[in-house]
Formats: C-alpha cells, structure tokens, sequence
C-alpha cells in the first residue's frame, strides 16, 4: 500500500489565469510595483544631484566675464555703461553737443515669434521708449544714423521728424559669410540677408563735413549678435572728420575711439 507521499501531484496550467489570483495577490503585487518606482525615482533624482555636482551647468553670465576678460576697449573711446531710459541725458548735453548721433534701437518685434529659429538676445523695447530719448538736447546740428528693421520704417521717419531732422539717406548692409556669400537668415516672407541704416540731417552741416563720400552699400562679414560692421564708422569720420560722435544702445564690441558709447550692454 503506497503512503499519500508517493502520490504524484498534477497541475493543470491551462487552468491557471489572471481570473484565479485573488484581490489581495494582486493588491500586494501593485503595492509592490509602487514601492519600486518610489525607489527608482528617487535614485534617478540622486544620479541627476551628483552629476549636476561633478560637471555643474555654467552660470549665464560665464561666458561674458570670459569675454569681457579677453575684451580691450579702445584707449581713446568713452564707454557709459547706463539704462538709456534714466541716463541723465541733461548732463551729457550740458557737456557737448554732438555732429553725429548712431542710434541701434532695440526695436520691439511685430508680434512674439515673428521669424522661425532666431533667437533674440537683447530686450527689446515699445516705440514710445525710444521716443522720450531726447536727441534734440544732444545736437542742434549734424546728422542721425537710426539702424532700423523691416515693420519699423514708418515708425523711424515719425521719429525724426519729431527729433528735428530731415532724411537725407540711407545705408544698406549686405552681409557676407566668412567666405564672402551672402548670409541669409530668417524673415516672415523672405530671407533677410540686409539691414538698413537711415540718414538725417538738421541744421548747417558739421564743421569739416565732407560731401559724396563713401557708399550707400555696404558688403560686409557678418559678426556677433547686433553687431554693425565697422566700415558704417569709418564712412561717419570721413563724412565728418575729427567729428564728435555719439551712439547709442552701443555694445562693446562695437567701442570705438572718440567715440561717446552709451548702453547697457557695455
């Protein structure tokens, strides 16, 4: 007589189903799922913690102290790093008046995206800001240079009206890569590969100023961000030579000798 031990013991797996696992196995199978994400989660949060600490992101400004390290301002210019909007333009009037006014506003764009890929670097601000800038205080003869965009054309014709000057003239900047083709970049229609600077005049001329000098057209490399070609400058001191010159919301890498340079981004 064979003991119960020896009995072989069958299971038939085909009857074996998700139907048969009882409520509390499978309550305790999804407690256990749960713990485990918990403990995943909370090693990818420390994975992320000590990685941030061995290689930690640069700061914003790293890379202009880099520059701003590297960078030698002209001996000769006279950088005033200040908000043009609460700079006490008074003073500076007080001091001189100027034959020549470069002005590259920070144009506020027609709406948030206008172009697709570009990235705008610079604040940028409402029409009537730049209007309560007071040129007239700042010259009572000599010329204006205002760099303007595409929507703002009408706006910068208003504006020197209003500041007393009559246009005269403009400038258009072909810019070039580094291997001398046109450098095309992003526009709501077409590719913008130009950007163009209107002349104003009030007043006689500035002593020493030159007629017919230079060119309406400037082919130029493309450089940093906002940068103008230098070759608008030299055109100015040759229109005007032994000038006194101003430019406003200038950048650093556009200091120059004899230059007043008034900005923020200096």
């Amino acid at each position: 007589m064979s003991s119960r031990e020896d009995t072989p013991i069958s299971v038939d797996t085909d009857d074996f189903t998700l139907d048969n696992v009882t409520d509390s196995s499978l309550k305790a199978l999804l407690q256990e799922e749960t713990k485990l994400k918990a403990q995943l989660d909370a090693l990818t949060t420390e994975i992320a913690k000590l990685e941030s600490q061995i290689n930690p992101a640069p700061k914003e400004d790293d890379d202009e102290e880099i520059d701003m390290e590297e960078f030698e301002a002209p001996q000769w210019c006279v950088p005033i790093k200040a908000n043009v909007m609460n700079f006490d333009w008074d003073a500076l009037a007080a001091e001189t008046q100027f034959d020549v006014i470069l002005a590259d506003p920070p144009w506020q764009l027609a709406t948030h995206a206008p172009t697709r890929g570009v990235a705008i670097a610079y604040q940028q601000l409402p029409d009537v800001c730049i209007e309560d800038i007071p040129i007239p205080k700042l010259s009572k003869n000599g010329f204006i240079f205002i760099w303007v965009i595409n929507n703002k054309y009408a706006k910068a014709f208003e504006l020197m009206e209003k500041w007393g000057y009559k246009y005269v003239d403009d400038i258009t900047w072909v810019k070039q890569t580094v291997n001398r083709r046109m450098a095309k970049g992003h526009g709501y229609y077409l590719q913008h590969a130009k950007e163009t600077c209107l002349v104003g005049k009030k007043g006689e001329d500035p002593p020493g100023c030159r007629h017919s000098v230079g060119s309406d057209v400037i082919f130029s490399e493309r450089r940093g961000q906002s940068q103008k070609p230098e070759e608008l400058y030299e055109m100015i001191e040759e229109l005007v030579p032994n000038g006194r010159y101003l430019e406003i919301f200038g950048r650093k890498n556009n200091l120059r000798d004899y230059w007043v340079t008034v900005g923020n981004e200096l």
